[in-house]
C-alpha cells in the first residue's frame, strides 16, 4: 500500500480494501491540522474493519496498530470522517482541514514504544508535505471538549512535542486563576466555546492529567503560555 514520500509504510501483507468513507476536502481546504484519536475497540483488526465499513461513516487517514503497523485507508488529498462537530481556531470543518490518525488502544492503557516510534515517523512526513506546524497537532479531545476525550490522559504528548511534532507549555510564572482569561487564553490557543468545566478537563487531559479540583495557578500560567507563543489565527480566535 503506497503511503507516499516521507510517510511510514506498512509492515507485513498488504490489507484492502482501502476505506470507502471519504470525500472531497470542502471549499478548497487543505490539511493544516493533524487529528490525533484513540481507536477504543479490541484490536487494530477490529478498528480497521470499522473504519472501512460503509454503514459505519466513519474513517481516518491512517490507523497504527499497537506493535507500530501503519495502514493507509484514506488518502491525504481527502476529506476522512474522524473529527465530527467541534471546531479549532477558525476552523469549523475540521475534517476538510485535517489529516486523522487512529491509534489501536482502548484508552487507558500507555501507548506502547513501536506504536509511538511509527506515530513519530510517520507525523514527521505528514507535518512536511502540508507544511503544518507542530501547534497543529491536537487531540481530538481539544477540538470537541464536551463530546470526545482521545487519545485519553495516558498519551505522550510531552514526547511529541520534544520530538518537535507537537506542543507543550513553558514553566510560565503561576497566576492567581481568573476563569474569564483562563477561557480567553484558551481560545487564542485554539479551543472552542465549550462550558468552563469541560475547557479545564480537556485542557487538563492533554497537558495536566495528573491535576485535579479548580482551576488552579498552574492551569492559568500553562494556558497564557500556550497563548502567547502559539496563538491561533494570528491571535483573533477569542479576541
Amino acid at each position: 500500500m503506497h503511503l507516499g514520500s516521507g510517510a511510514v509504510p506498512r509492515r507485513g501483507p498488504p490489507l484492502s480494501p482501502q476505506s470507502p468513507n471519504h470525500g472531497p476536502r470542502r471549499g478548497g481546504a487543505r490539511p493544516a491540522l493533524v487529528v490525533l484519536h484513540h481507536t477504543a475497540m479490541a484490536d487494530a483488526a477490529s478498528a480497521r474493519a470499522r473504519l472501512c465499513d460503509p454503514a459505519a461513516e466513519v474513517s481516518a487517514h491512517y490507523l497504527i496498530a499497537a506493535d507500530g503497523t501503519v495502514d493507509a485507508l484514506v488518502p491525504e488529498d481527502r476529506r476522512a470522517w474522524h473529527a465530527g462537530a467541534g471546531a479549532w481556531g477558525a476552523v469549523n470543518d475540521v475534517n476538510s482541514a485535517s489529516i486523522g490518525i487512529e491509534l489501536d488502544n482502548p484508552g487507558e492503557r500507555p501507548f506502547p514504544a513501536p506504536q509511538m516510534a511509527a506515530l513519530e515517523a510517520l507525523l514527521a512526513g505528514v507535518l512536511a508535505r502540508h507544511a503544518i506546524p507542530p501547534e497543529g497537532v491536537i487531540a481530538h479531545s481539544d477540538m470537541a471538549p464536551t463530546r470526545k476525550a482521545d487519545p485519553g490522559p495516558r498519551f505522550d504528548w510531552r514526547r511529541l512535542a520534544h520530538a518537535g511534532l507537537a506542543v507543550w507549555p513553558g514553566p510560565g510564572a503561576p497566576r492567581a486563576p481568573d476563569p474569564a482569561a483562563f477561557a480567553a487564553a484558551l481560545a487564542r490557543f485554539g479551543y472552542p466555546p465549550a462550558p468552563p468545566a469541560a475547557l479545564l478537563a480537556a485542557f487538563r487531559l492533554r497537558f495536566r492529567p495528573w491535576a485535579q479540583g479548580p482551576l488552579d495557578a498552574r492551569d492559568m500560567a500553562a494556558a497564557l503560555d500556550l497563548a502567547t507563543r502559539f496563538a491561533v489565527d494570528g491571535g483573533r480566535a477569542g479576541a
